[in-house]
């Protein structure tokens, strides 16, 4: 990329980022001022809410600040977010950067495991796939992915909690750490274990796409002019692949990959719920049930914000790996 670009392209993308953190945020304040839910009756109950006076709820609706109109609710999340204050989540009783900073580590690192083992099976099956094109092996691992394709998360997620948990007793039923265990004594072994079947749960969902997108661009590679000229010069279809066709694969592998981000983020959601795992997005259900719109905003918000930096580093990695790339975006 020429030095002139550089600038000119962070520009750009500090733009998008702030046009999308703006429309997210309000998608998020408006579908929560839709919804039916009332927040006091929500977070307090309906017998705790029955039972206090008009007096009192007037006092705690000022509190909560869910007696004011939307426009003006999200005017003041928006001012107070720009001084760095997310608000005060209704459902956990405590700022809203604090529930998403507990939330984040368990959600990210069992995102982080699930994209890094779905890409790494993904491009291994993938290729494998596309280089035996039409054998017994191919059309299995058509029919795995197909499979799972078609299958909900959830519905796996339980098919898998069932068995493994259930009936042989492999893993856990559910959350993060042992029940009636503090955190402070939560050994990494016991938080991996609790984190293996959400996490294979997700890595075996995110596969799917992965394969059958680098099988076609496998099979596209191997159709190819330069692997005929080198297997005709006396290489295998091993080798052609090594040295020639990985480095055409790399560009497809990437773009699959950082669009996995956001596809794993919202499986998560599911995941988390099936498991009782806690993490941002069983806080984001709660949070949507609850009427909690600050909480909800500010999940959304930061979500995207993950996808989006997803997408900024496949943006530089293609131009670091691809020179067409570069000399595209110094003409432009």
């Amino acid at each position: 990329m020429a030095l002139g670009i550089v600038p000119k392209y962070i520009i750009g993308q500090i733009i998008r980022f702030v046009l999308l953190m703006f429309a997210v945020s309000v998608v998020a304040f408006a579908l929560v001022s839709l919804s039916p839910i009332d927040p006091l009756q929500a977070n307090i109950g309906q017998a705790s809410l029955a039972g206090m006076t008009e007096e009192k709820r007037a006092v705690l609706a000022a509190y909560w600040n869910s007696d004011a109109d939307p426009i003006s609710r999200y005017l003041g999340w928006a001012c107070a977010l720009i001084q760095g204050d997310m608000g005060t989540s209704l459902r956990f009783n405590a700022p809203v950067a604090q529930v998403i900073g507990v939330r984040a580590l368990n959600s990210l690192a069992l995102m982080a495991i699930a994209w890094l083992f779905s890409g790494i099976i993904g491009v291994v099956l993938g290729v494998l796939s596309g280089v035996m094109r039409g054998s017994l092996l191919d059309r299995c691992i058509k029919v795995y992915c197909f499979v799972l394709a078609a299958s909900p998360t959830f519905w796996v997620a339980l098919l898998l909690l069932i068995v493994f948990s259930v009936q042989l007793g492999w893993f856990p039923i559910g959350f993060s750490q042992p029940v009636g265990v503090s955190s402070a004594q939560v050994s990494f072994t016991d938080a991996l274990h609790h984190m293996a079947l959400p996490a294979i749960t997700l890595s075996l969902v995110g596969v799917a796409n992965v394969t059958l997108h680098t099988r076609e661009k496998t099979i596209d590679v191997m159709n190819s002019p330069y692997i005929a000229f080198a297997i005709a010069r006396g290489q295998s279809r091993r080798e052609a692949v090594i040295h020639h066709g990985l480095r055409n694969l790399v560009l497809p592998a990437i773009t699959i990959q950082f669009a996995q981000i956001a596809e794993i983020f919202g499986g998560s959601v599911l995941v988390e719920q099936v498991f009782s795992y806690p993490g941002l997005g069983q806080a984001a259900v709660s949070a949507g049930l609850g009427g909690d719109a600050a909480l909800l905003a500010g999940i959304a918000v930061v979500s995207a914000a993950l996808v989006f930096a997803g997408n900024m580093v496949a943006n530089i990695l293609y131009r670091v790996i691809d020179p067409r790339m570069r000399k595209e975006a110094s003409y432009a």
